[in-house]
This record gives structure tokens, C-alpha cells and sequence, in this order.
């Protein structure tokens, strides 16, 4: 049974979805971590003098869902596996307490920076359209066109998302992630991991890395898309990745 973090939570002060949109980190550099629910219930105990939670309609915990598109080659997933710099994932975003979901294309190039071109869809299974093979002829670094992409993964979480008081730094906490694999339709649940990203001003001093630090939580890179489908996909190529499973195996069972 997951942790309920919700009482943690509501003894933060509470930040607006507007006035978090207010917040531009113009020299962004970001870095991803790996916990465990026993580390992040300390973590927010210890936060509260220096961060502010989001909070929308009432809630501070938000539920997030991802669809995850490749071909038939899985060349998004492999070209990540082989540790290409420049590399794209093709996904369907959703916020779904907002009902609001969006196509998107996600590239990462060999500079280390991360850009996003999406556009708003109704419907969270809403990609093959003809505004979405334009969307992506337009983006896509492939040549892979929408006839050739089909629906992998679906990924659920859900995300606390903090800021310091001096809006230097904006700090994402994803738990109780689980996956469904579209082809092969197996489920896996990562109930006791949590993924933290940090996105910070350039390098603004950062209470987050202190606590980290006490914590014993380190840096570590984390694809969903990858690591779910190394996780679903039986006979998938995964040997870049199995360091990394090990490493979540023995973050959780701690």
C-alpha cells in the first residue's frame, strides 16, 4: 500500500498554479534523482522552512498519465538504449484532474538541453489525426511518419511539484508510478520509487542538494518510457539499462 503523503503536504505553504506559471528559469539546468517513500517522507518534513507546494483547486498531488509512441523498431526507445545524445520521444501528455492532454514531441540533444513542441488534443488517446502527422512531419528527426508510430506504453503517477521561497528553483516528485504495456499487456507497479527532478536558475545555491545529501540521494537519470518498457516488453534489448533496473531494485527494497 503506497504512503499517503498527504498530511506532509498540507503543512507546506501553499503556491498558486499562476503564480508558479510566473516563474521562468531562463538558464535552466536540470537533474533527475532516484528515492525511495521512506526518503521522500522525510524529505518533506525537512523542506518546509525553505519550499512552497502547488497547490490547484485544493489538492497538492496531481495526476499525470503518459502514452508513449514508437514503430515497429522501437527506434525511439533503442536509439535512448544505445546512448544516442540526440534523441526524440513521440507521447501524449495528461493532466488529468484537468482534463487537458496534449501531442507532444519531446527532443533531447547532445548539449544536454530537453525542448518540447506540443499541441492541445481533446481526448488522451487522440493521435492519429492528420493535424498530428503534420505535427510531427514538421518535428519529427527521424522521418518516421504517423502510419509508422503506434501506441507502446501508458505510464500513471502522481506529482507534488515544489518551489524555493526565492523562485530560483522548481523541484518535481513523481510517485506511485505504475505502467501498461499496450502490446504485450503486462502491468508493472513501482509503488515504493520516486523520481525527482530538479530545475534550477544556473547554479543558484540549492537547500534541496544539502538535504539530498543527508539523505543519501543521488543523481540518476530515468526515462519512463525506457524503463517501463524494459520492464513489459519480454525479450526487449535492455542490457545499457539493467545497471539502472538493479539500481531502482535496491532503491525500493531498502
Amino acid at each position: 500500500m503506497p504512503k499517503d503523503f498527504r498530511p506532509l503536504l498540507d503543512r507546506l505553504e501553499p503556491i498558486t498554479l499562476e503564480e508558479m506559471t510566473s516563474i521562468r528559469l531562463m538558464n535552466r539546468i536540470d537533474s533527475k534523482y532516484l528515492a525511495n517513500e521512506d526518503q521522500l517522507e522525510l524529505l518533506l518534513d525537512m523542506v518546509r522552512q525553505d519550499y512552497l507546494v502547488q497547490e490547484t483547486d485544493g489538492s497538492r498531488m496531481a495526476n499525470y498519465s503518459t502514452l508513449y509512441l514508437d514503430d515497429d523498431q522501437l527506434t525511439m526507445y533503442l536509439n535512448h538504449h544505445n546512448r544516442r545524445l540526440n534523441r526524440q520521444k513521440v507521447r501524449i501528455r495528461s493532466y488529468v484532474d484537468s482534463n487537458l492532454n496534449f501531442f507532444e514531441v519531446k527532443t533531447k540533444n547532445n548539449h544536454g538541453r530537453t525542448k518540447k513542441k506540443r499541441f492541445q488534443v481533446e481526448d488522451c488517446n487522440q493521435w492519429n489525426t492528420p493535424q498530428a502527422a503534420d505535427f510531427l512531419a514538421q518535428y519529427s528527426m527521424y522521418g518516421i511518419g504517423l502510419d509508422e508510430i503506434a501506441p507502446k506504453i501508458r505510464n500513471y503517477f502522481k506529482r507534488i511539484t515544489l518551489v524555493n521561497r526565492g523562485r530560483t528553483e522548481r523541484l518535481t516528485i513523481d510517485s506511485m508510478l505504475r505502467f501498461h504495456n499496450m502490446e504485450s499487456g503486462l502491468d508493472r507497479d513501482m509503488d515504493r520509487l520516486v523520481v525527482l527532478e530538479v530545475k534550477r536558475d544556473g547554479n543558484t545555491p540549492s537547500p534541496i542538494m544539502d538535504i539530498f545529501r543527508e539523505l543519501r540521494i543521488h543523481p540518476s537519470g530515468f526515462s519512463k518510457y525506457c524503463i517501463g518498457m524494459a520492464l513489459t516488453t519480454p525479450g526487449i534489448k535492455c542490457g545499457n539499462f539493467k545497471t539502472k533496473l538493479r539500481k531502482i531494485e535496491k532503491i525500493t527494497s531498502i
